[in-house]
């Protein structure tokens, strides 16, 4: 199902939430904090064993995005406000993410 992780836009919805549209007409809004949190970079989850090495306190509550980037046809990479910026968020993992009740099934 390509079209579910293709995305045709991305844009940030106010200074606390980043939208993408898909090609299968889906929306997701996510909170740019959860995103920040989410990072799998091998800074902020441990690459053998698979722990987490972010804490969550260490995060602003006021983080946000200040540059977002494409990485091929595959991915997008985010510069933090934090100073963090090594993460890659496939569009694969982003769909994933999605916290609406469609996809969450709440």
């Amino acid at each position: 199902m390509p079209d579910a992780t293709t995305p045709t836009a991305i844009r940030q919805r106010g200074p606390r939430e980043l939208a993408i549209n898909w090609a299968d007409d889906h929306e997701s809004v996510y909170t740019v904090r959860a995103l920040r949190l989410a990072c799998a970079c091998a800074s902020c989850i441990d690459e053998w064993t698979g722990a987490e090495r972010l804490h969550e306190a260490r995060v602003p509550a006021d983080v946000h995005p200040l540059n977002i980037q494409a990485v091929g046809r595959y991915a997008i990479q985010i510069e933090w406000s934090d100073g963090h910026s090594t993460g890659i968020y496939t569009f694969e993992r982003l769909r994933s993410l999605c916290p609406c009740a469609a996809c969450t099934g709440r």
